[in-house]
């Protein structure tokens, strides 16, 4: 064979090999989410993946940031992320996500119409996230600390709790915390100098900062804590699925409030699989099988709480009004705030002693 007939037959199979890898990950959907937050529960990947065809692809992040970065460092490489709606303008201003077509969501329609309508999510008419689950940055106990749970947000700063108190290393939420503990609106923040002499006091009662899921839940398996910050629905998975002795206080102060939804990255390669993802991990008879499993937030869909038992907690407790009443919603925060706030939560991470 001449080289030049060679060189063409290399080429020629190069590219046909290159358009079969293609083709074979054509259907793979490639979703970016906190680790053991529904979206890799392996019983909920399989069923999607047998009605839909499409593979899931799991990567996961620790804090929004790095959620942020990995998506504005890898361009194409994710086709659903969650993000919580208070970074969805953030996202949205760089240019990371792009909108979605939700009439080819049908479980949409069954979204609740405030979260819907959220303006951190819809912008100029076009929507840029499906909002999937809320919940709450309350309190949770180590069940084996306390003979009835406490009502008030200062348990953390009980001296009995020396040392077995535990806060999340995250500075947007320590400082809306102290807020709460100061009586002021997370949102808007008048007297920062009360926050940061609250939290002050508070450090020497921490045992740890705390970063994920799995890091809270072998404290208290250990029995190494009596109570923290924690996420609502992490609380509800602690007590269901891994039988911990853990309860949430939502305090007479008040607790903070988020809400997660779903966003495609600009230059995702199977939008029409991130359509069908996003469509299925906010219809009822997921939520209520991923509630019952394992433990979950509040659906943003009105029809998959409803499907829940009248008596389950993020049916009767989180949609309790007079809780309602004590919940604050994060807003977005500009860059100014931000960096003010992790530079005074990295000041009183020095200093604790």
């Amino acid at each position: 064979m001449r080289m030049p007939d060679l060189t063409a037959l290399l080429t020629a199979t190069a590219v046909f090999t290159s358009a079969l890898a293609f083709a074979a990950k054509a259907d793979e959907v490639h979703v970016l989410n906190w680790k053991g937050y529904g979206a890799d529960e392996p019983w909920a990947v399989e069923a999607f993946e047998k009605a839909t065809g499409n593979k899931v692809v799991n990567d996961f992040f620790n804090s929004e940031q790095e959620m942020l970065t990995k998506i504005r460092t890898n361009p194409g490489l994710y086709d659903v992320v969650m993000i919580n709606a208070a970074f969805n303008d953030q996202a949205m201003a760089g240019k990371l996500i792009q909108p979605i077509d939700v009439s080819k969501l049908p479980n949409y329609a069954d979204i609740s119409k405030d979260k819907a309508g959220s303006p951190m999510l819809v912008h100029d008419g076009k929507v840029y996230g499906v909002p999937w689950v809320w919940g709450l940055t309350a309190l949770a106990i180590n069940d084996k600390s306390f003979d009835k749970p406490p009502t008030s947000i200062a348990e953390m700063w009980d001296a009995a709790h020396k040392g077995r108190v535990v806060i999340r290393d995250d500075a947007v939420e320590a400082v809306q915390f102290g807020a709460i503990a100061t009586g002021q609106n997370i949102n808007d923040i008048k007297d920062m100098d009360a926050v940061k002499a609250k939290l002050t006091s508070l450090m020497p009662q921490i045992k740890t900062f705390w970063s994920s899921e799995n890091d809270w839940n072998q404290m208290v398996a250990s029995n190494q804590i009596d109570i923290g910050t924690y996420w609502s629905g992490s609380a509800d998975r602690a007590k269901t699925h891994f039988k911990l002795p853990v309860s949430l206080v939502v305090p007479q102060e008040g607790a903070v409030a988020w809400l997660d939804a779903f966003s495609i990255p600009v230059g995702a390669k199977n939008v029409a699989g991130a359509e069908a993802f996003i469509n299925y991990m906010i219809e009822p008879k997921f939520y209520v099988e991923w509630v019952t499993k394992v433990g979950a937030p509040v659906s943003a869909n009105t029809k998959a709480v409803e499907a829940l038992p009248e008596d389950a907690f993020n049916r009767k407790v989180m949609g309790d009004p007079e809780v309602a009443k004590r919940i604050q919603f994060q807003a977005p925060i500009t860059d100014a705030q931000r960096e003010a706030y992790l530079a005074l939560w990295q000041q009183l991470k020095v200093d604790v002693k």
